[in-house]
């Protein structure tokens, strides 16, 4: 993390979703978007949760991204909490690979929206750029840096293509 103004809150369930969801930071600092992240459960500790959740907005964040595992409530809980968008990330589990933490997060009740990523590292990574993505419709320095982004990806598929056409020749 850096000094750079946190504008997206990154909650994980248990300090040991962290190995399996680091890749949400790792866009956040591709973009250069503070963040904070902290652990926080919505079964054991919903006081600390409601309160991060209910004063997030006018701490100034602008999107909050919540990992959890199994049952996975936190995104809901927090959603339930604030009008920040919410992003939920499904930490794979060994009973279900994260099938169980998918459905917890992606079914919620109509009116409490979470926007939910999917598994493994994959998910996480597009949770950070869903939230850069959310933080870029109100700032238009980062709406060309995802300008800028795509292009990347378009000539990294090109070059690997070429690359590709190259071997088969």
């Amino acid at each position: 993390m850096s000094e750079k103004q946190i504008r997206v809150g990154v909650v994980m369930g248990s300090d040991s979703d962290w190995e399996k969801i680091n890749g949400v930071a790792k866009a956040l600092d591709e973009f250069n978007v503070g963040y904070e992240i902290h652990v926080m459960s919505a079964h054991r500790t919903p006081e600390k949760v409601l309160d991060y959740a209910s004063t997030a907005k006018s701490r100034g964040l602008g999107v909050v991204i919540a990992a959890a595992g199994g049952a996975a409530h936190l995104a809901g809980v927090i959603a339930s909490h604030t009008t920040l968008p919410v992003i939920g990330i499904p930490v794979k589990t060994d009973m279900m690979g994260g099938l169980d933490s998918l459905l917890s997060t992606v079914q919620m009740p109509g009116d409490v929206p979470v926007a939910t990523v999917g598994t493994g590292s994959g998910g996480a990574r597009n949770a950070g750029i869903l939230a850069v993505q959310i933080l870029a419709t109100a700032d238009p320095a980062l709406a060309e840096a995802l300008v800028e982004f795509k292009q990347k990806l378009v000539e990294k598929i090109a070059a690997k293509d070429a690359a590709f056409q190259a071997k088969l020749q």
